[in-house]
């Protein structure tokens, strides 16, 4: 990552616009260079490019195209590498051409005082070269394929300019002109102009797709930053409906109202904690089976899964917001036993046995994403939250243990939000399990393991973590002396803040 302008606290300065920051790809969105790198490709390779090479080609880093012509042609990948940056920095020396528009637009976010950041999958070497032609002084930060862990697809990139910066990303318009940058500025909480170089681009929610930069103005990116609404979700595992604590209900009324939570996703509901709950609160409600539960302060417009699920599953609901964005948000309960922590601390289980028993909750979750997936939550564009007490802690706490249940989630699309604010497993454990058992319950004295079983998931466009913690209040004694305990639950729950745009 890079400064190059050399008065960066005048360049860092937030005008007084909803738009923060202009981040600009460089290939193909501000110079013509995705002929060139096209053309370079096809030196290397031997053989004309063909519409089925474009994946593999375009909006890449050179090394994954690289690894590609490696695979297909059996050559070394890193003497490729080597072939295809200097066949495109030659190129790039000689014939570099600006888009219409380009200059035209960077020159009007300077006279506006919007700073401007330079995010390309290329190399330093190239990207240098490409500011030289442009003009350093146009960019107040510069982000390549050198400067961060990932590239293109990943959000990586524009969170560094973002940071860089010190804007916010939500507040941000990423430039774009390949599927690849785009999804990488989306993930990043972006709003995104794509203006297509070589393959078309759809329009989405939170995507302006342009022929041309030409036209376009200051005021055109500034109307593309639409504000964020904040939703508040918790997870939270009643313990039989809170019956273990004297007067439960006002206690649970207490916590909702003291977080701030606009849905709750509820376990071990007894049946009919979801509707009192509602009730109390003036809110809306939606209970599958004896169970599971959702209450929430927006209205719910559709319901999802098995009305009649049994104790063990999940049931999701979508909400409305106040300004017409839709959410869909799940409760699941996983099957509690075997319980993978005993099995290692009481029963001296190896990794390889203790996950051969996650089968059962393995394909339970299975047939949640599923049911998910069947929602049609995806086709619409609408935003995903996973809430629930899982049961087994996290692939992303255990060193040596690859948990299967959060795992297989995570590779459905779903991001864990308390380790996305958290990342750290050792400095921010987030147990939720359990804050009134120290001890295991038989009494046997044995110490009772301490971990985080309860998750707050989401996945999708227009969704964006901004915080999220562990929740427990007032005091809880340990188990059994509970009963006056002020937090009604053998559970803490999990609040996570989302922007929704």
């Amino acid at each position: 990552m890079s400064p190059h302008n050399p008065h960066s606290s005048d360049a860092r300065h937030v005008p007084q616009l909803p738009l923060q920051a202009v981040l600009f790809d460089m290939d193909g969105t501000l110079v013509d260079t995705e002929r060139l790198w096209w053309e370079a490709v096809e030196q290397v390779a031997g053989r004309p490019l063909t519409e089925a090479d474009q994946p593999e080609v375009l909006g890449r880093p050179v090394e994954h195209t690289a690894d590609w012509l490696a695979a297909a042609t059996g050559a070394e990948a890193g003497r490729l590498a080597a072939e295809l940056h200097r066949e495109f920095a030659d190129r790039v020396r000689t014939g570099i051409v600006p888009r219409p528009g380009a200059l035209a637009l960077l020159d009007a976010l300077a006279e506006a005082a919007v700073p401007t950041a330079l995010v390309t999958a290329s190399p330093r070497a190239v990207a240098d070269t490409v500011l030289e032609a442009l003009g350093v002084s146009r960019f107040a930060v510069s982000v390549t394929a050198d400067d961060t862990e990932h590239t293109k697809p990943a959000p990586d990139p524009y969170l560094a300019a973002c940071h860089a910066l010190g804007v916010d990303p939500a507040a941000c318009v990423a430039v774009e002109d390949t599927e690849t940058g785009v999804a990488s500025a989306e993930a990043a909480g972006c709003a995104v102009l794509a203006v297509p170089s070589l393959a078309p681009i759809e329009p989405a929610p939170g995507r302006t797709v342009l022929p041309t930069l030409a036209g376009v103005t200051v005021g055109t990116l500034a109307a593309m930053v639409t504000p964020e609404q904040q939703l508040r979700v918790m997870t939270w595992n009643l313990w039989l409906g809170g019956t273990k604590i004297d007067d439960h209900r006002a206690k649970q009324l207490e916590v909702i109202a003291e977080t701030g939570a606009d849905v709750v996703g509820l376990q071990e509901t007894e049946g009919t904690s979801a509707r009192e709950l509602a009730e109390a609160l003036g809110w809306h409600h939606h209970q599958a089976g004896p169970n599971l539960g959702v209450i929430s302060r927006y209205p719910i417009t559709a319901r999802h899964g098995d009305p009649d699920v049994g104790f063990y599953g999940a049931t999701g609901v979508r909400v409305r917001l106040d300004a017409g964005q839709e959410v869909d948000v799940w409760s699941a309960h996983l099957d509690c036993a075997p319980y993978g922590p005993y099995e290692v601390h009481f029963s001296g289980l190896a990794a390889g046995e203790v996950i051969a028993k996650e089968a059962g909750r393995l394909e339970r979750m299975r047939e949640i994403l599923r049911r998910i997936g069947d929602s049609g939550a995806c086709d619409s564009g609408v935003p995903v939250v996973l809430v629930g007490d899982f049961n087994t802690p996290s692939h992303l706490d255990w060193p040596g243990v690859e948990w299967p249940v959060t795992k297989v989630a995570e590779e459905a699309g779903l991001r864990d939000s308390y380790r996305e604010v958290h990342p750290d497993a050792g400095l921010e454990p987030g147990h939720t399990w359990s804050p009134v058992h120290v001890e295991h319950e038989d009494g046997s004295g044995r110490v009772e393991p301490q971990d985080r079983i309860d998750f707050v998931l989401c996945g999708g466009r227009g969704l964006r973590v901004l915080d999220s913690r562990v929740v427990v209040s007032g005091v809880a004694r340990v188990w059994p002396e509970v009963a006056g305990n002020a937090w009604p639950s053998d559970h803490a729950a999990v609040l996570t803040t989302f922007g929704v745009r």
